[in-house]
């Protein structure tokens, strides 16, 4: 994105700040949906091109295929809802912490705040000002005790919307190499893995193209990074599949 004189101004009046701090601390499950997605994609087709690679039945890539879609999806889908829900454990542990700390020495708990703020620059009767305004409320206070002094963010991701996102977007993604063997699309046998491989190519692109949008990073490059990525892990596969084929 070209950050012009023109587009700064619009998006620096009162109205659009306003509109844009609002939105500040909420979590956007974009991430857990390409990191699934991503996931999902280089694992199934990995499993078809090795299948292919042995010059294994269609059958094998479409069993193991379902099989890495549900297993591993939902495998994913948990680790990131336990690691999301470990995340609002720690806040959560934190805050506890800290309310027992102002309920118990307050004032060695605005002398903290004081010296947080002072080490921003504040000093004197503006500093003053500063300590009295936060410890007036008790929850400014201790959210202002949690992101200055532990550095941790006050809005943390739903556990479960994230476990959620990352398990169908595995699911979508991962189930686009097995379209050709599952959907009866007028393809002869030999074509079906090149077909897969094409559609899980262009999956890879705009996944990648996806994730480079939202790290406000080149589309173009982000998309063929991906593909990259998982030609790299598909040729592995297939290496793989082919070393098994000689060895039988």
């Amino acid at each position: 994105m070209q950050l012009t004189p023109e587009h700064l101004e619009t998006t620096h009046t009162a109205d659009a700040i306003t509109a844009r701090l609002g939105t500040v601390g909420h979590h956007s499950y974009l991430g857990d949906f390409v990191l699934g997605a991503i996931d999902g994609a280089v694992t199934t087709f990995a499993i078809v091109a090795g299948v292919s690679g042995a010059q294994l039945s269609n059958q094998v890539a479409v069993i193991l295929g379902l099989a890495n879609l549900l297993a591993d999806g939902f495998s994913m889908a948990v680790s990131n809802y336990l690691g999301a829900r470990a995340e609002v454990q720690v806040v959560d542990r934190v805050r506890r912490i800290e309310e027992k700390h102002i309920e118990t020495v307050p004032e060695g708990e605005r002398e903290e705040i004081r010296q947080i703020f002072a080490g921003k620059g504040f000093s004197g009767e503006l500093l003053e000002q500063i300590v009295e305004v936060i410890t007036q409320d008790r929850k400014r206070w201790v959210d202002t005790m949690i992101t200055e002094e532990f550095g941790l963010p006050l809005e943390r991701p739903l556990p479960w919307r994230a476990g959620f996102s990352t398990f169908v977007a595995f699911v979508l993604a991962g189930f686009v190499p097995l379209i050709p063997f599952t959907i009866p699309l007028g393809v002869s046998a030999g074509r079906l893995f090149p077909l897969s491989a094409i559609l899980t190519g262009v999956t890879f692109f705009l996944i990648g193209a996806a994730k480079g949008r939202i790290v406000h990073r080149s589309i173009v490059w982000s998309g063929l990074e991906t593909l990259l990525v998982g030609a790299v892990a598909a040729m592995l596969a297939y290496l793989v599949g082919v070393a098994f084929h000689g060895a039988g």
